[in-house]
């Protein structure tokens, strides 16, 4: 008997296929002496659609809701039914006798394989693949290892309800939003408490009022310090007489050092990426969005192979890869790593609980490299870059911590009191990976949230600098102070580097689909990236005030994560997890129902839909702008700019436009108001080929096949243009 393995991609497929000795390719599998390797593109199998249910679903009413189906059917993807019935044909052959489960080693992986299952009705016995990278070496391991498939139905079961709570709550508002403000207003069960997060940043940005203050800075000759009135103090003056009398009064006295604090600091090494940590700092350093990272990341992972299983969301890894630590090592001691990764392998590893901890591991380990060896002129630069985060975020894991002085000043001039702080880097330690001396420097400017923070809050930091060597009770020359003047600042929008820290924080999703619920939100139009921000549109402003209070809070999402990661451990109850989404939804849709607030579009502009005469929208789609009526049930839309043809204004002699009309398609020169009609050509003003046929056959028995017969199309066809 054979052995089905069912991947979750073609090109996994492939390598499997390769390691396992499968090298018999069909069209939809690899075939050996052994095993039979087939794949997904995805989902195959997705819940089925309302009309699936009833066919009075096509249309969507606000009578007809909330739609609630007793039990959630399943449906294959129309897309990619072909590969649906290959893989179907497959699970009936009678010389398979078990099934190998070896889609991504995740929720969601879980959930591709087993609905293909479900629909198919496998009763054959069925185990699971879980590798956390593609090397050849994890594959043949986790083959000679593979788990039994009733070790991940809780894993199942937390997949299901995440899906069906997705279905029951998204599908549910966002149709009753839309039909009752006829407006495409999507919504959903992460999505909308993430935009909630972005608006009540944007309403502290508008309820912010600026507040003057004044700081006392003095010159010492080496060094600068800021006046306090105490320890305890943040060196703020909301008066501006306080401040300019404090500078008069310090005209003409001497200083001296009252205080002189050595400590020393140590800083240890960041702990290992997980998938939402990478997406922070790539976002930061590289400025990829979230969803960039984790394609690039995916590319890694699975086409080159150089770093593990990358939707993890753990930042440790395991005691039984510590043994393989000097082999990734080794693998990655090339190019710019070469001089950071070979003194580690000269000497014993620094392993300590801070980096190898079981207990603090779950599904996954945190993203390192592989054993594969690298080729870094075969990645793309965007891969290159990711990959070096990765890199050398490895390799600082067993660098010593690194060590610095703090020393703290406190100065007395004129009966004020003025402070400074400096840092001498002793040892620089993991910080070498990194540049050492000047990652110092990095490290203190990249906490971008604290930084702000204290911005608004007005709060001084004391600046960084050298400070010579001074002892307590030692005079210093005062050359100089001055106020300046502040105010406080709003708080910052959200990148999308602490967007996915607020989502983590409140437990928004899962790191695998945190990029995507973004990419959703930019999608619909409901937020839009100004620079590095991400500011709510208008659309997103007013969809946030008619969505049920419940909805918009993180809370209320966070808890029912909770409860989805309770019932992949086997500790949550699937049945009553269900009950409570349903029931919400009927709340959140009699909501909506019942609600008396309006939806006003805020891209509205003055041009009139052709077909129905109402305003029409403007909206971004994949091809650029687009003009949408605002009336759903017409549905009318075009490009906002018109493309332009080849023909020329007879007038001013620029590229007229092309426009469709009820007698079809024809240019036009708005500034002239000329007009000509295209007599079926395309864009550019070329005759189309049915068009080119028809005159081939006009003219095919007066001329012979040769060049003469193209220059009697080309007259035939300068004579229509005419």
């Amino acid at each position: 008997m054979k052995i089905l393995v069912l991947a979750e991609k073609p090109s996994v497929a492939k390598e499997l296929a390769r390691v396992l000795g499968s090298n018999g390719k069909q069209k939809s599998w690899f075939e050996g002496p052994k095993y039979v390797v087939t794949w997904a593109l995805g989902h195959l199998v997705e819940l089925a659609e309302p009309e699936d249910y009833d066919p009075k679903y096509k249309t969507w009413s606000l009578e007809d809701l909330p739609i609630i189906p007793e039990r959630m059917d399943l449906k294959v993807i129309r897309e990619t039914s072909h590969q649906y019935k290959a893989v179907a044909q497959l699970c009936k052959r009678p010389d398979i006798g078990e099934l190998v489960i070896a889609t991504d080693a995740g929720r969601e992986g879980e959930l591709v394989a087993r609905w293909i299952m479900e629909l198919v009705r496998w009763k054959k016995p069925f185990k699971r693949l879980w590798i956390s990278s593609q090397t050849d070496k994890a594959i043949r391991e986790g083959f000679d290892n593979l788990k039994p498939g009733r070790e991940y139905d809780r894993l199942y079961a937390s997949a299901v309800c995440r899906a069906e709570a997705d279905w029951l709550i998204g599908l549910n508002v966002t149709r009753a939003l839309t039909s009752k403000y006829n407006a495409q207003l999507a919504a959903g069960r992460v999505q909308t408490p993430t935009l909630a997060m972005l608006m009540e940043r944007e309403r502290d940005i508008a309820s912010f009022r600026p507040v003057p203050y004044w700081t006392v800075t003095a010159d010492f000759g080496g060094f600068t310090a800021t006046w306090r009135k105490d320890d305890r103090h943040d060196g703020r003056l909301y008066d501006k007489t306080e401040a300019e009398a404090i500078v008069a009064k310090l005209r003409g006295q001497t200083a001296a050092v009252e205080q002189v604090r050595r400590t020393e600091r140590t800083e240890p090494q960041p702990l290992a990426y997980d998938l939402t940590e990478l997406q922070r700092d790539a976002n930061k350093r590289l400025g990829f969005s979230a969803k960039m990272t984790s394609n690039v990341l995916q590319r890694l992972y699975e086409q080159h192979k150089l770093v593990t299983y990358p939707r993890t969301d753990s930042r440790y890894l395991t005691s039984d890869m510590a043994p393989t630590f000097k082999s990734r090592l080794e693998s990655v001691a090339v190019g710019p790593y070469a001089s950071l990764a070979r003194p580690l392998l000269r000497r014993t590893l620094d392993v300590s609980k801070r980096i190898v901890d079981d207990s603090k591991v779950t599904d996954h380990h945190a993203i390192i490299p592989t054993e594969q060896y690298v080729n870094l002129s075969a990645l793309s630069p965007d891969e290159r870059k990711l990959y070096d985060l990765i890199v050398r975020r490895f390799i600082a894991l067993f660098y010593p911590p690194s060590r610095y002085d703090e020393t703290s000043l406190v100065v007395k001039a004129g009966g004020e009191t003025f402070y400074a702080k400096g840092y001498v880097l002793k040892e620089a330690g993991w910080k070498d990976v990194y540049g050492g001396a000047q990652a110092l420097q990095d490290a203190a400017e990249d906490d971008d949230e604290e930084r702000e923070a204290d911005a608004e809050r007005g709060a001084v930091r004391l600046a960084s600098q050298s400070l010579p060597e001074l002892k307590a009770g030692q005079p210093v020359e005062l050359k100089g102070s001055r106020a300046v003047q502040h105010e406080t600042k709003p708080p910052a929008r959200l990148t999308e580097a602490s967007l996915l820290s607020a989502m983590e924080k409140h437990n928004l999703g899962t790191p695998a689909t945190r990029a995507d619920i973004i990419e959703k939100l930019l999608q619909t139009d409901t937020i839009e990236r100004q620079g590095n921000r991400l500011v709510p549109t208008g659309k997103g402003k007013q969809l946030i005030e008619l969505v049920a209070d419940d909805l918009r809070s993180p809370g209320l999402t966070a808890k029912w994560e909770q409860e989805l990661e309770r019932i992949a451990k086997g500790k949550g109850d699937p049945k009553s997890f269900i009950a409570d989404i349903r029931s919400q939804t009927v709340r959140f849709v009699a909501e909506v129902k019942a609600s008396a607030k309006e939806y006003k579009p805020h891209n509205l502009t003055h041009t009139k839909c052709p077909e129905c005469g109402k305003k029409m929208m403007e909206t971004k789609g994949k091809r650029g702008k687009m003009l949408v009526c605002v009336d759903r049930e017409c549905g009318f839309r075009r490009a906002a700019e018109p493309a332009l043809s080849n023909k020329r204004c007879p007038q001013c002699r620029k590229r007229m436009e092309i426009h469709e009309g009820k007698a079809g398609k024809y240019a036009q020169c708005r500034p002239c108001n000329v007009v000509e009609k295209l007599d079926g050509q395309g864009p550019g003003g070329k005759a189309g080929r049915r068009q080119q046929a028809q005159l081939a056959r006009e003219y095919s028995d007066n001329v012979s096949l040769g060049s003469s017969l193209g220059d009697a199309l080309k007259a035939a066809l300068e004579r229509r243009s005419e």
